[in-house]
């Protein structure tokens, strides 16, 4: 693939992931139209029976590829652990700390839990283009937390520190778990399995495996039509929908710049928790915001013709310069 070519797959891949974060940034707000829904069920029926529409619909593609997912049953296992622990502890961070301080921890740490497993198990270098965005990233996502975590409150008008620090904890773990699966599932299609199918796999058992907490907890679903509404939005709008949008991104960049570019989601929920729930954000928070769109903007800003006619040059000068070498190897034999 010519270096036009990666760089146009490359955009394309982000564009979908950004598509799919403005989908899930809609996850907090949707929950909150179902207050009598408690956050694990809200995690089990989005990513439960999203992860199982995503395999159904996924069915042929999956049973074609069989034996190479078969041949790599850790990482699809490790993938959907991961897929269901993620939703149960990403809700309930919301549930705790509020919809913008649970969203931010769990995308805003995602990217350097993602980076640090790509670096030790992959030997992948970071670049210092993803370095300064993921920098810009994090710094606005600690800020739209302190902004959020300042206005915390238990109902009574007193700072709720504790339940708020919990919710911190368990937005850490949904972040780590999150990178985990986007590595697993990138691990698979750069295994030659195509994304349909890699996705597929991954949130369908996990899926699976949120069943007993979705048959447990779910009751409030079938209570009212409000709260059917919002389970099923969840399960096709966010989670199948833009999980299908995320894996055509997986497929077209590294897992570390695809939650880097899913910090978009914190910024949307945080706007929407303003707009629609009427939750407050202080000018730290805004700022943050600019910050995270500052961050985007530095990953998805194509290379400049310049820098890549230089780097065409220096590929070309080492070919040379390789060439030469095992000439004059081949005379002094």
């Amino acid at each position: 693939m010519s270096h036009v070519d990666r760089g146009r797959a490359a955009g394309i891949g982000a564009l979908s992931v950004l598509a799919a974060s403005v989908l899930w940034g809609t996850t907090g707000t949707a929950a909150t139209f179902a207050p009598d829904v408690g956050p694990l069920a809200i995690g089990a029926v989005a990513m439960g029976l999203g992860g199982l529409l995503q395999a159904l619909v996924a069915a042929p593609q999956i049973a074609r590829h069989a034996s190479r997912l078969r041949g790599q049953r850790g990482t699809v296992l490790l993938g959907a652990a991961s897929v269901t622990v993620y939703p149960l502890a990403f809700y309930s961070s919301m549930h705790l700390a509020g919809v913008a301080v649970g969203t931010v921890v769990s995308i805003g740490t995602a990217p350097l839990a993602s980076a640090l497993i790509e670096r030790v198990v992959d030997g992948r270098r970071l670049t210092r283009r993803w370095i300064l965005a993921a920098t810009l990233g994090l710094l606005g996502t600690v800020l739209l937390c302190v902004a959020e975590a300042a206005h915390a409150t238990d109902g009574t008008g007193r700072s709720s520190l504790p339940g708020t620090l919990l919710g911190i904890g368990l937005g850490l773990v949904a972040a780590a778990t999150y990178a985990l699966y986007s590595w697993a599932a990138h691990r698979l299609i750069t295994r030659e399995i195509p994304s349909r199918a890699a996705m597929g796999a991954v949130f369908g058992l996990g899926g699976l495996l949120l069943l007993p907490v979705l048959l447990a907890t779910g009751g409030p679903l079938v209570a009212s039509w409000p709260n059917a509404a919002v389970g099923t939005y969840m399960a096709l709008v966010p989670m199948f929908a833009g999980y299908v949008l995320f894996g055509w991104g997986l497929a077209r960049v590294p897992a570390s710049t695809a939650t880097t570019l899913s910090l978009l989601e914190p910024a949307i929920a945080a706007v929407l928790a303003v707009l629609v729930v009427g939750e407050r954000l202080p000018v730290t928070g805004w700022m943050g915001i600019a910050l995270v769109i500052a961050c985007l903007a530095v990953l998805t800003t194509p290379t400049s013709a310049h820098r890549r006619s230089r780097e065409q040059l220096r590929d070309r000068a080492d070919h040379d310069r390789e060439a030469r070498v095992t000439g004059m190897a081949g005379h002094a034999d």
